[in-house]
């Protein structure tokens, strides 16, 4: 299964951290965050990656390169402007191809199993989900046996991370768009599923959050073992 990574994004939050280079280059625990996620996806068994660019894109190109430093092969969907999440998953289907397709976020840190992810998901989508955090109390979905809804109150956020069929894309039309109203259509229709995470998982949208990952990360890294001599 191929795999995109969001990487387009301004990362307006983040300034002035992004006046420079893009979110996905800053660094937690001494490596960059869409590093972290490379190295995480390749290691659970997935190699073809695409990478969609806009601000400041060339730097993620040239720190990344076609992906075989890492044991992986990365192409590249290159956006004059950021088509916001929607529209540059839209714009990547014929690089994904006619299959379904895993998409993360570059803004998130999480200890989550890829490999254990569903390769044809049960309707269009199947979306992981974490309790909410204290930043964003109301959520957006509800999950009732593996299937999500709109049913409020909002108990889950999404986290970044999900498997899509490319039908979820069909009606479509290219430009910007945001995929939210599309989960919330297929919600409504019965056709999105998905499961909960309890595990490790940040969104790193601020420079406070970025600093606490950074702090936890260099908290847990163990030292590098002294040589004999």
């Amino acid at each position: 299964m191929k795999v995109m990574l969001l990487a387009a994004g301004r990362g307006e939050r983040m300034r002035p951290l992004t006046d420079e280079r893009p979110k996905p280059l800053l660094e937690v625990g001494g490596k960059a965050l869409i590093v972290y996620l490379v190295e995480a996806l390749v290691a659970a068994g997935y190699q073809e990656l695409v990478i969609n660019l806009a601000y400041r894109g060339e730097q993620i190109e040239a720190a990344l390169g076609d992906g075989s430093r890492y044991q992986a092969c990365i192409r590249y969907s290159h956006e004059r402007e950021a088509l916001e999440t929607g529209g540059g998953i839209h714009q990547a289907l014929p690089l994904l191809g006619a299959e379904p397709f895993l998409v993360v976020n570059t803004d998130v840190w999480s200890d989550f199993p890829f490999a254990k992810l569903p390769r044809e998901p049960v309707g269009l989508a199947h979306l992981v989900l974490v309790e909410n955090p204290s930043y964003r109390a109301d959520g957006d979905f509800s999950l009732d046996h593996e299937r999500v809804s709109n049913w409020s109150p909002w108990a889950l956020t999404y986290s970044g991370i999900g498997v899509y069929r490319p039908e979820l894309f069909e009606a479509c039309r290219g430009g910007a768009f945001r995929l939210g109203p599309l989960l919330r259509q297929a919600a409504n229709k019965g056709q999105l599923a998905g499961e909960s995470y309890g595990g490790n998982w940040w969104d790193v949208g601020t420079p406070e959050r970025l600093y606490a990952l950074d702090k936890y990360l260099m908290g847990i890294k163990k030292p590098e073992p002294v040589a004999k001599g």
